[in-house]
């Protein structure tokens, strides 16, 4: 029953000869207070208690470890239908708890610099594990007191997978995020990010106004096709035009979030800056820049503190609003850009990116 959206709701309850709003009632029970038995939702009868338990269960993802940063990250492993595990990641952050959401088990991108993409790719995830998350993570902090004052504020479709390439189960899971039936998240705090699925990112806007992030990671076409696979085909002309038309759709001004990986030596030098600048020049926008997180064997390192304090001070100059995400949840592997999971690879990907670099080793 995770699986349904209000509306998939209401047709199961008349599916079964019953009324609609015990969809309501079974949305509340199952999103509200994370209850998973029959048996204890209280405003229902005895009679279509045994009912859904002969047709239906509520069961999220199987958590197969927790693991609790010392900067407060909260990192889960969750195991999916396909067989393989996706993570899921919580970051206080003073009054503000994020919550960022996998889409996919593995991805089927392959970006450079992530290590998620060099598992390879397995499966998209169900509404039911992408909800499923946020339905552990919110158990999770109602069940122990002492953090009843972590609630989930904002959700980001920022972890395992591409978001784009699972459309219609991600949207139907922001969705529920929205639903004041289901988390009741303002669609201001509610993110998708993408790296730049062009025609899937037009489709978005016709169905949702949730805020938007994009992974651009380079200012040229020649380097992000290299960073960014999937710019060789869509290449950064389409997608900030893409952009413009999403932005420009959405019912209230908001910007779009720039995110940049920063590399030492690849993408953060003073041109980068200067190419970056003209090239968002007309994109409503703040930019987040992000030092990249090592991983084994990934070919890449991170670059020093002032060469990205100079990035930053050269684009405030420019007049843009530039954050630098501050590293979070690195004791646990949890950090941007390094979540692995268990993914039982179909693309053989992640065989080919080991023999690489065991040729390279040796």
């Amino acid at each position: 029953m995770l699986d349904l959206s209000r509306s998939k709701m209401v047709d199961f309850f008349l599916s079964i000869g019953e009324k609609k709003f015990r969809a309501e009632q079974m949305l509340k029970w199952i999103h509200h207070y994370g209850v998973d038995n029959f048996d204890e939702m209280t405003n229902i009868s005895k009679t279509l208690k045994q009912k859904l338990k002969e047709v239906a269960e509520v069961r999220g993802p199987e958590v197969v470890s927790s693991q609790f940063s010392e900067d407060g990250t909260c990192k889960w492993v969750v195991r999916v239908t396909s067989g393989s595990c996706v993570e899921t990641v919580y970051i206080p952050d003073g009054k503000r708890g994020t919550l960022c959401v996998s889409s996919q088990a593995g991805c089927s991108l392959d970006c450079s610099f992530c290590s998620t993409g060099k598992q390879g790719f397995n499966s998209d995830l169900t509404v039911a594990e992408i909800i499923g998350q946020v339905w552990i993570a919110a158990r999770h902090f109602n069940n122990v007191p002492a953090k009843k004052d972590r609630s989930i504020t904002n959700v980001v479709m920022m972890g395992m997978g591409e978001p784009l390439m699972n459309f219609d189960n991600v949207v139907d899971a922001m969705n529920l995020m929205m639903d004041d039936l289901g988390y009741g998240l303002s669609k201001r705090r509610v993110t998708l990010s993408t790296s730049g699925v062009v025609p899937a990112l037009r489709k978005l806007g016709e169905v949702t106004d949730v805020s938007l992030a994009v992974s651009l990671h380079a200012p040229n076409d020649e380097l992000r096709n290299v960073l960014v696979p999937i710019n060789r085909k869509y290449p950064l002309a389409e997608l900030l035009d893409a952009i413009d038309q999403y932005m420009s759709g959405l019912p209230d001004k908001r910007v779009v979030t720039i995110e940049y990986t920063l590399m030492a030596g690849v993408n953060d030098q003073p041109e980068h800056a200067t190419q970056l600048t003209q090239l968002l020049k007309n994109v409503p926008c703040k930019i987040n820049l992000i030092p990249f997180n090592p991983f084994p064997h990934s070919g890449y390192e991170r670059p020093s503190n002032n060469a990205v304090r100079r990035f930053q001070e050269q684009l405030q100059e420019a007049g843009f609003n530039v954050t630098v995400r501050r590293t979070r949840g690195d004791d646990i592997d949890a950090a941007c850009g390094q979540l692995v999971g268990q993914v039982a690879d179909k693309t053989r990907r992640s065989e080919r990116y080991i023999a690489a670099r065991q040729s390279e080793a040796g």
